[in-house]
């Protein structure tokens, strides 16, 4: 007879065969996977086990190499703020030599009265050359700060010092080894009886810190250049 007519008993059995035959086809599918490995050759299982290793090592690798990077990147890093320190500090060494950076230290102070007017240019310059001898690093004059191309020019009864007139008395602040820049200025026929026979007098002070902080343009030169 069609079409078929199924009872309701029928529809509930077709339907409780449908859901165990789903079950039964997960649990196998469940299973199948689990035991994938299990039922794997030993050659198979060899290569799986090869590949893992394989893996692993690249890992390592690459773990590795990105290690060495951060290492470098920090060393780089740490030596560039390093060069960065040094090229700094000569600036600033350098700054003090050409008298365009403020200097302070231990070093004298030189009081020179001059009561006659008797100390010209060629004396000023000879108290600075002995100074230099004796290792002085900066140094002043009455504010003017003093370096190697300073000139020292006699104006009629002034001193000019750069160009710049400097006032009776002369103060000279120098920065330096106290115990080697005093005994420069008195040594035996040096700067301070040559200044006495001239009716001046030298008077040398040790603070406990001298201030050089006279400053000078920095100039370009018109002909030399850098060789490097």
């Amino acid at each position: 007879m069609w079409p078929p007519r199924f009872t309701r008993a029928q529809l509930i059995v077709a339907a409780l065969l449908f859901v165990l035959g789903l079950g039964l086809a997960v649990q196998i599918r469940a299973a199948g996977e689990d035991g994938a490995l299990r039922g794997a050759r030993p050659e198979d299982l060899v290569r799986i086990l090869s590949d893992l290793d394989e893996r692993t090592k690249r890992l390592d690798e690459e773990r590795g190499t990105l290690e060495r990077q951060r290492t470098e990147l920090e060393s780089s890093s740490d030596q560039a703020d390093e060069a960065r320190r040094q090229n700094r500090e000569r600036e600033l060494q350098l700054g003090v030599l050409a008298g365009t950076v403020a200097a302070t230290g231990p070093g004298i102070e030189v009081r020179i009265s001059d009561p006659q007017q008797a100390v010209g240019a060629d004396r000023l310059l000879d108290a600075v050359q002995e100074l230099r001898a004796a290792g002085a690093e900066a140094l002043q004059i009455n504010g003017v700060r003093v370096v190697a191309s300073t000139s020292f020019v006699d104006d009629a009864d002034r001193v000019l010092v750069d160009g710049e007139p400097v006032e009776r008395p002369f103060r000279v602040d120098v920065i330096g080894r106290p115990q080697d820049l005093e005994p420069a200025l008195n040594i035996p026929g040096g700067v301070v009886q040559s200044l006495d026979k001239e009716g001046a007098t030298v008077t040398v002070n040790r603070p406990e810190e001298v201030v050089v902080d006279a400053l000078r343009s920095a100039e370009p030169p018109d002909y030399a250049q850098s060789s490097s």
